[in-house]
């Protein structure tokens, strides 16, 4: 009886054995179609050890990125093409550039100022000014300048030879080392292909002249442009109009004027939401007893994250009292607290019905990144066009940068609820509204309270750019000591946000389930 933990294919001799590497030599043919027998050897080569194995591929070396490209493995001809294009570049510069060019274009600029003090020095020599040593040495300094910088040119195109030496250097290092991988990298890939037929195999017509073209582009583009810089005014500015940037301003204001004249009713609708929200937070946190507020805040701090989390809760609310920023602290937080709300409220739902439609979702997707990506300062030209000013543009503001997260992981704690568990819930008569309530969300309740954090935490990070457009604040704070370089206010009111955003963070990712 044969042993079940012995591998038929351990034996060399064995049928299955034999049937495999048979196998294995018509799929090598077929995924390479060129040269199959230095394929099957050099791939069974490798194949044997985990290790890295060194083989030499001279059409890979000859050819180098033309060779990665056409066999379609781009992460490798991309970084050879780089080093590739470096040293031609120094090859062309060190034989034909004019490594002086820099030097001497800095000599005619000094040359027009050289001319000029030279006619002062004459004019004040014949009028017997005073000045004349002042102009005597500025001329002396210049023509020295002058000199110094033709050393200079003289030097850098004297090291034409050895840049060149050094190019041929690195590209003969390149091209050693792509004849060494390129054997390796392509049975890394006839692996993949064996198990997903889609991946491309061979080295199609097609694929090589696209390769040679692009290479070749690439390096001649290169080249001409670091070896004679500013002859080819292609190559040194993007061909464009003017007209083309003022139409587009033109419009883009249209636009803008436009949506002012005629959603006067909508965003004055969305500013008595927002004011409303923040008045309510602020009566809570500003005008609120401060002994009431720490008190609660202590409190809720250790029923979430425990007794040692509420120690440094009352130590950072302290630091804010007894460094005057109590009050400025909680206007910070009444309104943080408006934009986190709102972008929850809208957030959360927004993921739920995104989750269970893809579609819906891929539309939305460009919104959220345009939303995380757009720099906050390009984004508050249309909010202070619309809203105006003050704290409810920097609400917005603020819900515009930090909203984005908790949507994201809506999604993403519910679609990574098992499947099994849904089917399970829906095959004891779980119905639609019970298998959100009791199903979904739980499960997903920890990627939502990481969203709930990662907006809280980038709307914090928004005070000090919201400060510029009229919210008040630790962020006002921080702005002036940027007006007028005071580092002691602005590194204490950094260390108040600091301990906001870690109190914040510790209520709601509390160690307490």
């Amino acid at each position: 009886m044969m042993d079940a933990s012995v591998n038929p294919l351990d034996d060399p001799n064995s049928e299955a054995a034999i049937a495999y590497a048979e196998e294995r030599r018509d799929n090598i043919r077929s995924f390479v179609r060129t040269n199959p027998d230095y394929y099957i050897a050099n791939f069974n080569k490798i194949g044997a050890s985990a290790r890295f194995t060194p083989t030499f591929n001279l059409m890979a070396g000859i050819f180098g990125p033309v060779w990665f490209g056409a066999r379609g493995l781009w992460s490798w001809a991309l970084p050879f093409l780089i080093l590739e294009v470096l040293a031609l570049v120094q090859i062309a510069r060190g034989l034909f550039g004019d490594l002086g060019a820099d030097a001497m274009a800095r000599i005619a600029s000094i040359e027009g100022t050289l001319e000029l003090r030279r006619q002062q020095l004459a004019a004040a020599i014949e009028s017997g000014s005073d000045r004349v040593d002042a102009f005597r040495r500025a001329v002396d300094g210049l023509e020295n300048n002058i000199d110094a910088m033709r050393d200079e040119a003289a030097a850098m195109a004297a090291q034409g030879p050895q840049i060149a030496l050094i190019g041929l250097g690195i590209l003969i290092v390149a091209k050693a080392a792509q004849a060494i991988v390129a054997n390796w990298a392509l049975e890394a890939r006839f692996s993949d292909w064996v198990s997903d037929r889609t991946i491309r195999s061979a080295m199609p017509i097609s694929h090589i002249v696209l390769s040679a073209i692009f290479m070749a582009l690439i390096v001649l583009a290169a080249m001409l442009h670091y070896s004679f810089p500013g002859r080819f005014d292609l190559l040194d500015n993007f061909p464009t109009n003017a007209d083309i940037r003022l139409t587009s301003i033109d419009k883009v204001e249209g636009f803008f004027n436009w949506a002012v004249l005629n959603g006067d009713a909508l965003f004055d609708a969305i500013t008595f939401v927002i004011r409303l929200l923040l008045d309510a937070l602020e009566v809570v946190f500003v005008s609120t007893p401060w002994i009431v507020i720490a008190a609660l805040i202590i409190l809720l701090t250790w029923l979430t994250a425990g007794v040692r989390m509420a120690i440094w809760s009352g130590a950072f609310l302290s630091y804010m009292g007894l460094l005057g920023f109590w009050e400025k602290a909680m206007t910070t937080l009444a309104l943080l607290g408006t934009a986190a709300c709102l972008s929850i409220l809208i957030g959360i739902p927004l993921g739920m019905f995104a989750a269970r439609r893809p579609r819906f979702y891929a539309a939305i997707q460009p919104i959220m990144d345009f939303m995380q990506t757009m720099p906050a300062f390009v984004f508050m030209i249309p909010v202070i066009a619309f809203f105006g000013t003050g704290k409810p543009a920097a609400v917005v503001t603020t819900m515009i940068f930090g909203g984005t997260p908790v949507v994201r992981l809506t999604v993403l704690g519910l679609r990574g609820v098992p499947e099994s568990v849904r089917e399970a819930a829906i095959s004891f008569g779980a119905n639609k509204w019970y298998l959100l309530t009791r199903v979904d969300l739980p499960l997903a309740s920890p990627s939502i309270r990481a969203g709930i954090n990662q907006t809280i935490m980038l709307s914090l990070a928004m005070v000090v750019v919201a400060s510029l457009i009229g919210a008040k604040g630790l962020g006002e704070d921080v702005l002036e000591a940027l007006q007028y370089a005071n580092v002691g206010q602005g590194i204490l009111a950094g260390f108040a946000i600091l301990f906001c955003a870690m109190i914040l963070d510790r209520i709601v990712q509390g160690k307490r389930k």
